[in-house]
């Protein structure tokens, strides 16, 4: 584990008031971490299921690469008691990046802040522009409201911020509620599908954590029958998405982060669904759907919409999310859309390479306009196309070349 000061990394921890700022580069201390996180978790108040250490550690496990994790820690000086925490990991793009863990499987990225310690975002944001010396911090999925946000205010280099997915939300209310807001013709559809429901006997079980990894295998190979000959996430289909998703919801489980509802018809497993909480909200993650339940006319979305309403409500969350994806079965509940951010950081000197990353992401005009006719783009793009590093000015004495 390094330590971060206000300009560049150092050995031995920098204090920034009464706060310190390091960097946890090693498998195991991030794993030793459980308990610290949980704690400061608790104390987040914008935290989603995303940002716990269970799903974080386990998707690391998966997917990360040897000698790229970067997680910033800030601690109190005193009693060295976590109070921030950004979950950042170098990644193998072209462009040297430094994202969130959790990559694309993650619906929602973010920091962690104690509300009791707001000193900590612009110590969090100094060690982060430490830590990014010739690399682009890419924030995606960054919620409105999110503890990331706060880190665009005291930046002390370039930043933008540009918009990314659409997540769709509805209020936490018992599902005669909901119906109640649809327009008659809508609602009266949508209690004939909650009395067929009831009709078939569809039955929900709550399973246990010490069985969820077993029933998620369940889930994952309903999910493949489901979607066979049709388009599919590939990632959720391979073995180590499997075995991230075993590890990660059995301790999330267990802390009551997740919950795996599997539901019966005469005894019969006939679908499953993963649902992910947190104070500030839930949704529902992954489902798989046996084929015999669209054969007794059960509308799916229906069921897993009831069953995601209830678990929000036992959990007392304060959204009911139906996660990234616009499409258009969930507007049928009348949601409201919520537009996730992703946020570009750089220190000055790596500037061309976020404004090329910025361009890059969204072809906005802007961007555009900033690359325009200028050499050093020219020649950072040459060095993308062609393999042979990156180039970026460095004032009147030449150029410093970025490292990766």
């Amino acid at each position: 584990m390094s330590a971060v000061g206000t300009r560049a990394p150092a050995a031995g921890a920098r204090p920034a008031g009464d706060l310190t700022a390091t960097v946890c580069r090693d498998d195991r201390h991030f794993a030793a971490l459980a308990a610290e996180w949980a704690d400061l978790y608790g104390r987040c108040s914008t935290a989603t299921p995303f940002q716990t250490h269970a799903w974080l550690h386990s998707w690391w496990l998966s997917y990360g690469s040897p000698g790229r994790l970067r997680v910033v820690l800030v601690r109190r000086a005193g009693d060295g008691r976590l109070v921030a925490a950004a979950p950042l990991w170098r990644t193998r793009a072209r462009v040297p990046t430094l994202a969130f863990l959790g990559g694309a499987l993650t619906d929602y990225g973010d920091v962690l802040v104690d509300e009791g310690h707001p000193g900590a975002v612009p110590v969090l944001a100094t060690a982060l522009a430490g830590l990014a010396a010739g690399t682009v911090v890419d924030l995606r999925e960054v919620r409105p409201g999110a503890a990331a946000e706060r880190l665009l205010a005291c930046w002390p280099g370039p930043r933008t911020r540009l918009p990314d997915s659409v997540c769709l939300e509805l209020p936490p209310r018992p599902v005669d509620e909901l119906v109640r807001r649809l327009p008659s013709a809508r609602a009266q559809r949508a209690r004939a599908k909650l009395r067929r429901i009831e009709r078939e006997g569809v039955e929900a079980r709550p399973v246990p954590a010490e069985e969820a990894p077993r029933a998620l295998r369940h889930l994952l190979d309903l999910h493949r029958r489901q979607w066979a000959g049709r388009d599919v996430t590939e990632e959720h289909l391979t073995e180590r998405f499997a075995e991230h998703l075993g590890r990660a919801v059995r301790a999330m489980a267990e802390s009551g982060h997740a919950r795996v509802t599997e539901f019966l018809v005469g005894g019969d497993v006939v679908a499953a669904d993963l649902t992910l909480l947190s104070p500030r909200l839930s949704g529902g993650y992954l489902y798989g759907v046996d084929p015999v339940l669209r054969s007794l006319k059960v509308d799916v979305a229906t069921l897993l919409l009831r069953n995601g309403v209830r678990l929000a409500g036992e959990a007392g969350c304060g959204t009911l999310s139906l996660l990234r994806g616009d499409e258009p079965y969930k507007h049928h509940w009348r949601p409201s859309a919520v537009r996730n951010q992703r946020l570009l950081l750089a220190r000055r000197r790596a500037a061309p390479l976020l404004w090329l990353r910025a361009a890059h992401a969204g072809g906005r005009c802007w961007a555009a306009d900033r690359l325009r006719d200028r050499p050093w783009a020219r020649r950072l793009w040459h060095g993308l196309r062609t393999g042979r590093g990156l180039t970026a000015p460095a004032g009147r004495t030449g150029r410093r070349r970025a490292t990766s």
